[in-house]
């Protein structure tokens, strides 16, 4: 399984997924590690990126997640996947991966991107983001989940909805 946990700028993907991936044993990437140099360039520069600027990142996560299914390994990523045409290029033809999506309210995203240090994604970015951001619709294979209440907390509920129903 390929977990994808997404959501704008400071939803806490970051740190769901390197405590989901800890806690199912598996290996965890930051999709902003796969950002090309310009591209965190123009974000440190707090120009918003473009459809084209965001392709050959989101072709480099699909690329890593690809990896992962060959090798049949399980894996968690996190990516904004703020459109739905870039949550449609995520999961296509990847039946085994699944994308949670994190939602959080603007107030507690504004705290938490103030609180933020040495991180190239400038605060007054958010508005992009937010403007740029389709909600998933209900055809979409999303499960949504509110994370406001603890990163713990998250983390257990996102477990119990993935594997319920399932024996070990």
């Amino acid at each position: 399984m390929i977990l994808i946990v997404a959501g704008v700028a400071g939803s806490g993907k970051s740190t769901i997924g390197v405590l989901l991936a800890r806690g199912l044993g598996w290996p965890f990437a930051d999709a902003d590690g796969f950002h090309p140099e310009a591209n965190i360039a123009k974000m440190r520069a707090g120009i918003p990126l473009t459809d084209a600027d965001r392709e050959p990142w989101l072709r480099a996560v699909c690329d890593w997640m690809d990896a992962k299914i060959a090798a049949g390994q399980s894996a968690v990523v996190t990516c904004s996947a703020l459109k739905r045409a870039y949550r449609d290029e995520l999961l296509a033809g990847r039946p085994t991966a699944t994308m949670v999506y994190l939602e959080v309210s603007k107030d507690v995203l504004v705290r938490r991107l103030a609180s933020r240090q040495d991180h190239f994604f400038r605060e007054d970015l958010l508005n992009s983001q937010l403007a740029d951001f389709e909600p998933p619709a209900t055809d979409e294979r999303v499960l949504r989940v509110l994370e406001e209440d603890g990163a713990e907390r998250t983390v257990a509920q996102i477990i119990a909805m993935l594997f319920r129903g399932r024996t070990a």
